[in-house]
């Protein structure tokens, strides 16, 4: 088998039926394309399967597509004996997660099915009693690129998370800091399912009591959901950015849909609004909350390597404000409990930025994992807070 070393696209090769094959590697994750794969069906057993993928063959199902949600399963089970190690320190403990749950991306990673181009440029699995994928290939994928019939390969847990997205864009999620409202979040655009810093975000004194001149800066708008809640608020003008074409069309559809789009321009840029658009009231920033490097695509808005975006945030926040402007800094103290960011670097990196701390409000999570005694890493999750720091520039 061959295929292209970039991680997330290239050709794969595999025998079958006494010929050679070949079709589209895709992975929307960024995993890399399999050096080995095996044709499997409902024959296979799952022992054997677990045997295979452990040793780096992929398998591609050309059997019942119910037959390989319950192969993925069985995978699971067997990778799950083996639960991550306890380390001597809670940062040890959470390199120890980080590897054991790479692992089990990368093995049940290994159990590909077969995309089909569609008329019209969609996809179908040719799979006996495979879903309807096209919509949500259509959501995550676009058009595809080739012609009719020809193949691409993809990981059944890709597919089932590409699946499980369109549910979630489609139905939305409700955000109660919008009265209930739903965002709809597109796939790899981080979902707002923790309310906690959105209402932080909702509760926060603004700089001033007009809030119809104020202007302010979503850094880092994600699907746009703290760009609308300001909007709601009332303030005049909200300059939304991402980096991400994603994102910008998810936050574009959202802000339209809730009714803000007058107020919220949503432009593409890294951080900060380009210097045209001069400095802000409040400049608003929810980083990603775990300074470590993200081995997918979709681990970008969870980790952040060498904590860039939080100090890139925090560098240049001072100059963009204008005079009186606050900059609203939310952001997790997990990492903290987890040994890898102590509060003290936080501390420092504001004062270096010529900022200083005028309140900072907190909330405690409500996700499932902080009161799940077996959860992993469950002490550091418990002890959890999430902090809205409110900063001003030392000379204000």
């Amino acid at each position: 088998m061959s295929a292209q070393s970039k991680a997330g696209v290239g050709t794969v090769s595999w025998e079958e039926g006494g010929r050679r094959r070949t079709a589209v590697w895709r992975s929307e994750s960024g995993a890399r394309a399999p050096r080995r794969i095996a044709v499997a069906d409902d024959r296979m057993a799952a022992d054997i399967a677990y045997k295979l993928v452990c040793e780096g063959t992929a398998l591609l199902w050309r059997g019942d597509y119910h037959g390989a949600r319950q192969l993925l399963a069985a995978l699971g089970r067997r990778v799950d004996r083996k639960p991550p190690k306890q380390g001597a320190t809670p940062r040890e403990s959470f390199h120890l997660y980080r590897q054991a749950r790479s692992r089990r991306a990368r093995v049940l990673g290994m159990l590909l099915v077969p995309l089909e181009i569609a008329p019209g440029g969609s996809y179908a699995v040719p799979l006996r009693r495979a879903p309807d994928v096209g919509p949500a290939c259509a959501a995550a994928y676009g058009t595809a690129d080739g012609a009719v019939g020809d193949l691409e390969l993809v990981s059944l847990r890709e597919l089932q998370g590409v699946l499980g997205a369109y549910e979630w864009r489609r139905k939305g999620v409700v955000v109660d800091a919008l009265g209930g409202e739903r965002i709809h979040p597109y796939h790899g655009v981080f979902s707002p399912v923790r309310g906690e810093y959105v209402d932080l975000v909702a509760q926060a004194p603004l700089p001033r009591q007009e809030a119809g001149g104020l202007v302010a800066f979503d850094v880092g708008t994600g699907t746009g959901v703290l760009a609308a809640v300001l909007a709601r608020r009332g303030v005049g003008r909200v300059v939304a950015t991402d980096v991400g074409e994603r994102a910008l069309a998810c936050a574009r559809e959202n802000v339209t849909r809730l009714g803000v789009a007058r107020a919220v321009e949503v432009v593409r840029a890294d951080l900060f609004p380009p210097e045209a658009d001069g400095q802000a009231d409040l400049a608003v920033c929810n980083p990603p909350w775990l300074p470590a490097k993200p081995t997918s695509v979709l681990e970008q808005a969870v980790y952040d390597p060498d904590s860039r975006m939080l100090r890139g945030f925090l560098g240049g926040l001072a100059e963009r404000l204008a005079p009186g402007g606050e900059g609203w800094l939310i952001l997790s103290d997990l990492a903290e409990h987890l040994g890898l960011r102590p509060r003290e670097q936080l501390l420092e990196w504001i004062a270096d930025a010529g900022l200083r701390v005028v309140d900072r409000l907190d909330a405690r999570p409500r996700h499932g994992r902080a009161s799940d005694p077996e959860a992993p890493l469950h002490a550091a999750r418990a002890a959890e807070t999430t902090w809205l720091w409110r900063l001003r520039r030392a000379a204000d």
